[in-house]
């Protein structure tokens, strides 16, 4: 066996919230996933009966998929691990929805959260989001020092805009953005500025920074086949989100196509990946 990239689609991210109030259902969306190669979804966890039509379709087609859940408490884990052992997962990504002032208020958090997930035999991540526990850059690298084999789903994007970082990327920043890649075992994919959370992926303007994340992209698959089983998979999630995270003009449309974008994210990510295989 060997090392395997997945390369979901966020269905948070197949929302439009159009001013026409037109939106995909539930069925279209899954077969757009289907119908463009995507190996599956990132799938909230919470709604049994949305998580059960969901997991059914993906699974008749061949496709996985990641759990996602927002704990506020230990045992609010239990009923999404109940979920996760019923329909599976790829692995469960927790984004903690809750904002402790100190390290030492979220070690009792996370290492409950690690235990649940171990004796369901659940492989679990911690999301690094903002307005949640690893809100911040500073804050979450202190989670790291207390828990060093913490494993994280990196949202990169967040730190960028979090913490405002220049362009050009000074070493400084970089060096803590990689401690962050190093304990990456998956990534929630967006391209973000220092002030902006979500940019257009084609647009002239923003391609230094769509270099940036592609090579801190880069930098993560290779930390992660040194470290991985010979037969583990390293997730990536393609997460454009609606608006507000999409930019939006002065009618409330998007000024640009998310799921053109998410189509173009998907095949750049797989041939990050081949390229890496080659060196």
């Amino acid at each position: 066996m060997t090392q395997k990239l997945l390369v979901y689609q966020s269905l948070w991210a197949m929302e439009r919230r159009r001013p026409d109030g037109h939106e995909w259902d539930l069925q279209e969306k899954l077969r757009m996933i289907r119908d463009a190669g995507f190996d599956g979804a990132g799938v909230r966890f919470a709604d049994h009966d949305h998580v059960a039509e969901v997991t059914q379709f993906l699974r008749d087609h061949d496709m996985t998929w990641q759990a996602q859940s927002y704990p506020q408490t230990i045992d609010d884990l239990k009923p999404i691990l109940e979920h996760v052992l019923k329909f599976g997962a790829d692995h469960l990504n927790v984004q903690p929805d809750v904002r402790p002032y100190t390290v030492q208020e979220c070690i009792p958090l996370i290492m409950g959260w690690r235990e649940l997930a171990a004796q369901a035999g659940v492989r679990m991540h911690i999301e690094t989001h903002r307005n949640r526990m690893t809100t911040d850059l500073f804050f979450t690298l202190h989670l790291l020092d207390a828990i060093p084999d913490l494993r994280l789903t990196g949202d990169l994007s967040h730190y960028v805009v979090g913490r405002e970082f220049w362009y050009p990327i000074s070493p400084e920043d970089d060096a803590m953005m990689q401690r962050i890649i190093d304990q990456c075992w998956g990534f929630h994919g967006r391209v973000a500025s220092r002030e902006q959370i979500q940019l257009q992926l084609s647009f002239p303007q923003h391609q230094h920074w769509v270099a940036v994340f592609m090579d801190w992209w880069r930098r993560g698959f290779e930390q992660w086949r040194k470290k991985a089983g010979t037969d583990e998979t390293f997730t990536f999630l393609c997460e454009l989100g609606p608006p507000e995270y999409a930019m939006t003009g002065a009618d409330g449309y998007e000024l640009s196509d998310r799921w053109e974008e998410s189509l173009v994210m998907k095949d750049q990510i797989r041939a990050l990946w081949q390229s890496g295989l080659k060196s």
